[in-house]
């Protein structure tokens, strides 16, 4: 019965640059999920607005849908491994002009949201790389397998980070933070370089068909056409960045819980706080063995955003702070649950050729939410309260959940065994082994 729960490890097991890109992304989230932290903590004591904190999903907004489109096309068309290994880099030196601000006696504020800015594009351009490497480096049945340990990485990170950064925010000062944010990537890097060069791939037809050695399609605003075309053709995959959008958009309560941890009195618990809702995703995949015998995967995804949202509702209802960490980390299983089965549908239905376009879609799709989230969250607060701004956003997602169902019939019936984007990629993935064999 235990082994049934305990995470699939075929993945980790088959493909040694599968547990190098994992780990470099364990190391990586972790140190990033230190800034994640400090600094809203910085922009709240520089400004003591909760506008003002909100103010930083606006200004993380545009580069991450411009660089979130355009680094799909430069994923199908350049070497992944490359492009994740820049990217990394940049963001390392961001680390480090963090770092050099909190030094200062008196750090400027607009500074702050530049660096914010700047790592979103950075961020942007590096995920659909990653995303689009997986699929090329596990085989196609393993891939909820990998989706659910993917996930575990994310939250290991995501519930370690925030709680260290509480810590070290409170009893060292933000540079600390920020420094160790900067160690952080540089060890990440050290894994990054040992991963084989990854092309990329070419269009099946002309895999098909030509006799030379013909290159992936330029990225351009065309190839960006061509993978927004195929999106809107499909109806199931559409219906998982809609969810995804609006649940997070709806029911994100990051940048208030500075606030939320100031009205409690718990200043001592705000780390905690962050760490709930990681901490909830990282319960779900440490028990994750369940998740490669659904093939609903799309109702799954809406019951799941649907308890996200009400968890989000509690939370901002409760007034012991115990209370408030109990329903975060529920709400942050219930999205783990959305999360492990959209990459699932995702990576077993979507062509390598078209990968990472559709990867800097799902980007925009899971990305622009709560950017989006902590605009609304922080100005309602601002307006209406806090209390308000949370139990509304969550009860808003929930009502939302219900009126998608309705309107996805294509979403609510999706089966991994039947689905004939999956079935066509199944097979494909058999002929190349095949072939290759």
């Amino acid at each position: 019965m235990l082994r049934n729960l305990l995470p699939d490890l075929a993945p980790w097991k088959a493909s040694a640059d599968f547990r190098r890109l994992w780990k470099s992304g364990l190391i990586s989230n972790f140190g990033s999920f230190l800034t994640f932290v400090a600094l809203p903590v910085q922009l709240k004591d520089l400004t003591g607005s909760a506008a003002a904190v909100g103010a930083i999903g606006a200004v993380e907004l545009l580069p991450l849908i411009v660089c979130g489109l355009y680094g799909g096309a430069l994923a199908d068309a350049l070497d992944k491994r490359k492009l994740i290994l820049w990217t990394e880099a940049g963001q390392g030196l961001l680390s480090a002009a963090l770092l050099l601000g909190a030094l200062l006696p008196h750090p400027a504020i607009w500074p702050l949201y530049a660096v914010a800015a700047l790592s979103s594009a950075l961020v942007s351009v590096q995920r659909p790389a990653l995303d689009s490497l997986w699929p090329r480096i596990v085989a196609h049945a393993d891939m909820p397998a990998a989706a659910s340990l993917n996930s575990l990485r994310w939250t290991v990170g995501g519930v370690a980070g925030p709680a260290v950064a509480g810590v070290i925010v409170a009893y060292a000062g933000l540079g600390w933070a920020y420094a160790a944010d900067l160690l952080t990537f540089a060890l990440s890097l050290a894994y990054i370089v040992r991963i084989a060069p990854c092309p990329a791939p070419l269009p099946h037809s002309r895999l098909r068909s030509s006799g030379g050695t013909p290159t992936a399609s330029k990225p351009s605003l065309g190839a960006i056409l061509e993978g927004a075309r195929y999106a809107w053709s499909r109806k199931e995959l559409l219906g998982t960045y809609v969810v995804d959008l609006a649940a997070m958009s709806l029911a994100m309560p990051l940048a208030v819980l500075p606030f939320l941890a100031d009205e409690l009195h718990a200043d001592w618990a705000l780390g905690l706080m962050y760490a709930a809702l990681p901490a909830g995703a990282l319960l779900v995949g440490l028990t994750s063995g369940w998740a490669s015998r659904i093939h609903r995967h799309g109702l799954l995804v809406v019951l799941s955003a649907t308890g996200w949202g009400l968890a989000v509702a509690a939370a901002g209802l409760c007034g012991n702070v115990w209370l408030v960490l109990l329903f975060l980390t529920v709400g942050g299983g219930f999205d783990m649950v959305s999360g492990i089965f959209r990459a699932a549908m995702w990576n077993q239905t979507i062509p390598d050729e078209l990968r990472g376009r559709l990867a800097g879609i799902e980007l925009l799709s899971y990305s622009v939410g709560p950017q989006l989230g902590q605009v609304r969250a922080g100005g309602l607060a601002a307006w209406a309260g806090l209390r308000s701004s949370v139990v509304s956003g969550g009860l808003a997602c929930a009502g939302a959940m219900g009126l998608l169902a309705l309107c996805l019939p294509g979403l609510m019936t999706y089966d991994a065994r039947t689905n004939e984007h999956a079935v066509r990629m199944r097979e494909r993935r058999a002929a190349t082994a095949g072939s290759v064999g």
